[in-house]
């Protein structure tokens, strides 16, 4: 078995990827510091495969703890690199945040594999690296314009680093470009926890539906689109999360054309704001109390991804619709309500 470290192990998107990548007979060990995640999701991971992953509580940005978790593990064959903030509004607020964390900690870990000979990088990236496209759906040959938030801007420098890093050594690379993931594992033993106030749209709507926020917000209402809110391209995190693995094995099997290449994790469909919140209505049968709102600043008009390239390269077929999204994040929203009334009620009784 192939040793993975996956960088954000305790995130959303990386736990459901260590799952996929277990599932698939890798071993994997995970390195969070959880200043934005939760240690124990990992228990839901090990609920789900019977696997109980390591996690160093190490911050990347700190190279000499980074170089130690290396010196512990020297048969990492390979890396998935998720950990950065990636809050497009905090990171309108707060840009040099944002440029020192999702930068400094991709340098370390690059650092790292090269001296460590570490022979295949996967790089988290997202659609934010298109900024506001001329025409859509894109491609991975589309133009990148200039991104429209620091975040996106950090993901776009991230993208240079790998490219220009591994054309020094041997490391074979491979940049992912997200869409929007959403929902949770059909298992309901893992999903997304945001901490505070949610900056993404699919959990500010089950959070408001289950009373946890009072109302929420619709960014806009006056953009160029079929019903004037936002449009952007929803992806399962399990469809998302098995292409890591897909891409891993592309890497390992030696199938890639160059050392480093790109490709697009969306379903090809664009759904707008208001679009998601009826389905959300539809499948969960409650009514969502929302407000319309004056447009976010950072926020890209319309985006969504032609896929075809994942799609025949990598032979990944993302298999959950709309509606599989938003039962599933409902139905996760709905046991983290349980489990914290349980709590509620368990402390109560004991003071």
């Amino acid at each position: 078995m192939k040793k993975i470290l996956v960088t954000g192990g305790c995130g959303y998107i990386g736990a459901h990827t260590i799952v996929d990548l277990l599932e698939n007979g890798f071993q994997v060990i995970s390195v969070d510091n959880n200043s934005r995640s939760k240690p124990n999701i990992l228990d839901g991971v090990e609920k789900i495969t019977g696997i109980k992953v390591k996690n160093y509580t190490v911050d990347l940005c700190v190279f000499d703890d980074t170089h130690a978790v290396f010196q512990e593990n020297p048969d990492i064959a390979g890396i998935i690199h998720f950990a950065a903030y990636k809050a497009v509004g905090e990171s309108v607020e707060k840009p040099l945040m944002y440029f020192e964390n999702n930068l400094l900690s991709l340098i370390n870990i690059m650092r790292c594999a090269e001296t460590f000979q570490v022979p295949h990088f996967v790089f988290s990236s997202s659609c934010t690296v298109y900024g506001n496209p001329d025409s859509i759906p894109v491609t991975e040959e589309t133009i990148t314009k200039e991104a429209e938030s620091p975040y996106g801007s950090t993901k776009q420098m991230g993208e240079h680093i790998v490219r220009q890093t591994v054309s020094s050594n041997k490391v074979q690379s491979i940049l992912l470009r997200y869409f929007n993931p959403v929902g949770a594992h059909p298992s309901n033993m893992i999903g997304e926890i945001p901490l505070g106030r949610p900056a993404n749209l699919v959990p500010a709507i089950t959070q408001t539906a289950i009373g946890k926020l009072p109302q929420m917000q619709v960014f806009g209402n006056d953009y160029p689109t079929r019903d004037g809110s936002c449009l952007r391209d929803f992806i399962h995190v399990c469809d998302i999360a098995h292409a890591h693995t897909l891409a891993l094995n592309y890497l390992i099997e030696k199938r890639n054309a160059s050392n480093c290449e790109v490709f697009n994790l969306g379903t090809g469909n664009g759904y707008t704001v208001l679009e998601v919140i009826d389905a959300f209505e539809k499948v969960s049968g409650e009514k969502l109390n929302y407000q319309i709102g004056g447009r976010r600043t950072g926020d890209v008009i319309a985006i969504y991804a032609n896929n075809e390239k994942a799609r025949q390269v990598l032979g990944w077929n993302p298999k959950y619709d709309l509606q599989d999204m938003m039962r599933t994040a409902w139905n996760w929203e709905k046991k983290l309500k349980q489990e914290e009334d349980i709590f509620k009620r368990t402390d109560a009784r004991l003071n």
